[in-house]
């Protein structure tokens, strides 16, 4: 459950950048994206190769606050893991094997909960101290790892673990998202997270990818944001060659780049009092405020 502090704005939104460290040039646009942008947060991926070049960017930019991206699907695990990687190499298994095996209960908990706890405190140790934890492709919300991941974050005193249960209202006609939402609602009712976060954040993000339609499902988002703290899950980047080693979803990113940091979404958020935030980090929320300023 994501806890915030107080605001004198009835509508505060979190704009986070998931996929911080999947490769340089995403790395180098979500760091753009808070300085120039209204991005507030970002989400660091800390098993991947570059992890010293994605500690450097990050303590370029104070404002920005960082919590983990958990991964669980790409690349090696820090610790030794066994029901959760390939035999034969000892990287993780990809996302659709890893479900399936978790689904059939043939994921080891245990182990989660020491990867999990592993990959916080590789952030720590570098001076980072996480305000908040996801995870690439949402693979925490899976009611076979959703306890495990939970007791890791519980045990670092992280209390803002991503519940990403979107209003199926939101882009009901893109179907591809109308599915991935509808299945992430599900899993959070199994894993009975629903009711206790909807009453503390609301979660945007999924149907907004689309690289073209990305501005005009912003746009038209940005003045229904309900009242309280919102959560917008967004992917800023450069498409780079080591991100489609990784990653389907490249020039995509671009655009949402270009969009994050225009004047037109600047206008926008300012006009309709809503308040730039970041996970437990006050300085976010006055460089948030100083950056529309700066920019008009």
């Amino acid at each position: 459950m994501v806890r915030v502090g107080s605001t004198r704005s009835s509508r505060r939104l979190i704009v986070n950048a998931d996929d911080y460290g999947l490769s340089r040039g995403v790395s180098i646009g979500i760091i753009e994206a808070a300085e120039t942008g209204v991005v507030t947060s970002a989400s660091m991926m800390v098993n991947l190769p570059g992890f010293d070049d994605t500690v450097a960017r990050a303590r370029s930019c104070p404002s920005l606050s960082f919590g983990l991206h958990l991964n669980l699907t790409t690349g090696n695990p820090l610790t030794a893991a066994p029901s959760l990687t390939r035999r034969k190499t000892g990287q993780f298994y990809s996302l659709p094997l890893l479900v399936a095996r978790a689904s059939l209960g043939r994921v080891d908990s245990s182990e989660v909960t020491r990867e999990c706890a592993a990959q916080i405190d590789r952030m720590i140790e570098v001076g980072i101290s996480p305000t908040h934890l996801d995870s690439h492709r949402h693979i925490h919300a899976h009611p076979a790892l959703w306890a495990a991941v939970h007791e890791a974050a519980s045990s670092r005193s992280i209390s803002n673990v991503r519940v990403p249960t979107e209003p199926l209202w939101t882009n009901a006609r893109d179907w591809r998202a109308t599915l991935k939402k509808t299945g992430l609602l599900m899993c959070a009712r199994i894993s009975r997270r629903r009711d206790e976060h909807s009453a503390a954040v609301q979660f945007f993000g999924l149907s907004l990818q689309g690289g073209r339609s990305f501005a005009a499902r912003l746009f038209a988002l940005i003045p229904k944001l309900p009242l309280g703290t919102t959560e917008l899950m967004t992917h800023p980047g450069y498409a780079d060659s080591a991100l489609s080693e990784h990653d389907g979803y490249t020039w995509q990113r671009e655009e949402e780049l270009r969009v994050l940091c225009s004047k037109e979404l600047r206008d926008l958020v300012q006009r309709n009092g809503i308040e730039l935030a970041g996970f437990g980090h006050p300085t976010a929320r006055t460089a948030s405020a100083a950056k529309i300023a700066q920019h008009r």
